[in-house]
């Protein structure tokens, strides 16, 4: 018997021994002939109730009603959950009736997948159900699922809410809360929303490397890995916007990429350190059409998740249909700061920082000192969807210089509910203008600065063989999503968020038992009443921990000496 499992686990491969024994593959290789789901027979079935005669359905059973020659369970499929009911003969019409009274009764259980061929019909209680003619195991569970109870008006017992096993075991989560299911087939929408649309422009998807041996296109740090066979270091992409743009200067009018970007930072409700950004590049634009474009696409991305350009989020009623309030960045600060920071120094910047309780540290230079300032008096008041643009030259290495208004670049960045999900240019393709920034961010790495963009000499040979005028656009995707699904946290639009290591329990010690003076072959018994640790047992009750070990020891068909009660009570000393 090992330790390492509990007693269902044990109970389980015990039944899946059983299975073989009696001849049954509980992990069946064949194909299983599904042609039928719960949804679509729970919403059709009354209209063309000839249509579900002959139905063929799998899934995993929920829940179960085992009674005499006749049982229902509850079948959870991809799409929802319907009633089975299984009558013993209909099952074993001929004198050997194991399948119903061994294999379905004693061997089966909660989570265990199977598959049923059988004719819908309405119960006399009048509950849409689907007749058991075949009944076929297709994979058996060896690991309980969580219980979680639901009454008819919706509330939840004992749910599996604890978001730490949530996000670690999301298979577990997505199976004993369905509910979540939805917020993933949204993002999907979301993203094929946008496909879509991108398709429908004529623009092009494409692919470009992950692995990168320069760092660029965003102030971002990056993870270091190496490449043994070239001998060389390599980075992940912060971002794919300069391969992108060599794509513009190979003569293509527009791509775009959905895809896996990096960055080695932080982690918070809306940071995760990889995640997914589209990004997209049109030649012959620039940042205004790109306003029109982005406001255009959200809409048609709203519509297609909720059917209207309204989004409720959180306490916000959320439109994304255009146009968007449109404020520079200069004067988003006054505007929610009363002051005018549009032609300090660096020095003024940092004075105005301390005044506004702003940290600083010396390896910021002009233009991240401005950004701080936007971030922590501006951002949380722009709930509706609102482009800041125009930003200081300093803080946008790769975007043109704006045509008008000197010390700015074209550059606008969406915001909706005081978060930034969508940055945009007019395109840099000047290599000379785009050399000297490039100077200037190595100065800044110089001082300190980890996120300071490195120097790419290939994309300025990209450039000196001319690109046109372009405008390009990165979205946030996973943050798109928690807004189009009414979510807090970028860990619930994750499959599988970055974890920690998850903290492994310490293995029990039989001799930090047996010091105490239990019998070593009774360790294993008690561990798995739950005791793991001397301490776990003292917390007991000595009168019931006796009892219980009397009732592993019939349950366990245990031949070892029961220890007597003087004996248990002497452990508790």
């Amino acid at each position: 018997m090992s330790i390492a499992l509990s007693e269902q686990e044990i109970l389980r491969r015990k039944s899946l021994n059983d299975l073989r024994e009696l001849g049954i593959n509980p992990y069946p290789a064949e194909a299983y002939p599904v042609n039928a789901w719960a949804k679509e027979i729970t919403e059709n079935f009354e209209a063309d109730p000839d249509k579900y005669k002959q139905v063929v359905v799998a899934g995993r059973i929920m829940t179960r009603r085992i009674m005499g020659s006749a049982s229902f369970f509850e079948l959870q499929d991809s799409t929802g959950r319907i009633q089975i009911y299984i009558k013993r003969d209909d099952i074993c019409p001929d004198e050997d009736k194991t399948l119903y009274n061994t294999v379905f009764k004693k061997l089966l259980d909660i989570g265990d997948y199977v598959g049923i061929k059988g004719y819908a019909f309405i119960t006399q209680t009048g509950e849409l159900s689907i007749h058991t003619q075949e009944l076929t195991i297709l994979s058996k569970s060896l690991k309980p699922l969580p219980v979680v109870k639901r009454e008819d008006d919706g509330t939840v017992h004992d749910g599996f809410t604890d978001p730490e096993l949530r996000y670690r075991q999301r298979y577990v989560d997505l199976t004993v809360n369905p509910d979540f299911r939805q917020i993933f087939i949204n993002r999907s929408k979301v993203i094929t929303a946008m496909r879509n649309y991108f398709n429908a422009q004529g623009w092009m998807e494409v692919e470009t490397p992950i692995l990168q041996s320069i760092h660029g296109g965003a102030a971002a740090r990056p993870f270091a890995t190496h490449h043994n066979t070239l001998d060389m270091p390599l980075f992940l992409r912060i971002a794919n916007e300069l391969y992108l743009k060599r794509l513009i200067v190979a003569g293509f009018d527009g791509v775009y990429e959905f895809g896996k970007m990096f960055r080695n930072e932080g982690m918070d409700r809306t940071h995760n350190p990889e995640y997914t950004a589209m990004e997209i590049y049109v030649a012959y634009k620039d940042y205004i059409w790109m306003m029109a474009m982005v406001e255009e696409c959200l809409e048609t991305v709203a519509r297609a998740v909720h059917g209207v350009p309204v989004v409720q989020v959180g306490q916000h009623e959320i439109n994304f249909a255009g146009p968007y309030e449109k404020l520079s960045m200069y004067e988003s600060i006054q505007k929610y700061t009363g002051i005018d920071v549009s032609a300090m120094d660096e020095a003024g910047l940092r004075k105005t920082c301390g005044e506004l309780g702003i940290d600083v540290d010396d390896s910021m230079g002009k233009g991240k000192l401005v950004d701080e300032i936007f971030s922590a008096k501006v951002e949380a008041n722009l709930i509706q969807p609102t482009y800041i643009t125009d930003y200081p030259i300093e803080m946008t290495p790769l975007a043109k210089k704006h045509r008008s208004k000197e010390g700015l670049v074209e550059r606008f960045e969406l915001f909706v509910n005081g978060k930034e999900i969508g940055n945009a240019y007019s395109e840099l393709n000047d290599p000379i203008d785009q050399r000297e920034r490039f100077e200037e961010q190595l100065v800044l790495a110089g001082r300190g600065d980890e996120e300071a963009m490195a120097m790419d000499d290939d994309f300025l040979r990209a450039l000196e063989y001319g690109m046109p005028p372009t405008s390009g656009l990165g979205i946030g995707i996973d943050r798109l999503v928690m807004l189009m699904t009414n979510q807090s946290t970028i860990q619930e639009v994750l499959f599988f968020p970055q974890m920690r290591p998850e903290k492994k329990a310490k293995a029990p010690s039989i001799e930090d038992f047996t010091a105490i003076g239990i019998p070593a072959e009774w360790v294993p018994v008690l561990n798995k009443m739950g005791f793991n640790s001397v301490e776990e047992l003292k917390a007991g009750n000595p009168n019931k921990v006796f009892n219980d070990l009397g009732g592993m020891r019939k349950k366990l068909k245990l031949e070892i000496a029961m220890p007597t009660k003087d004996e248990v009570m002497a452990w508790f000393a």
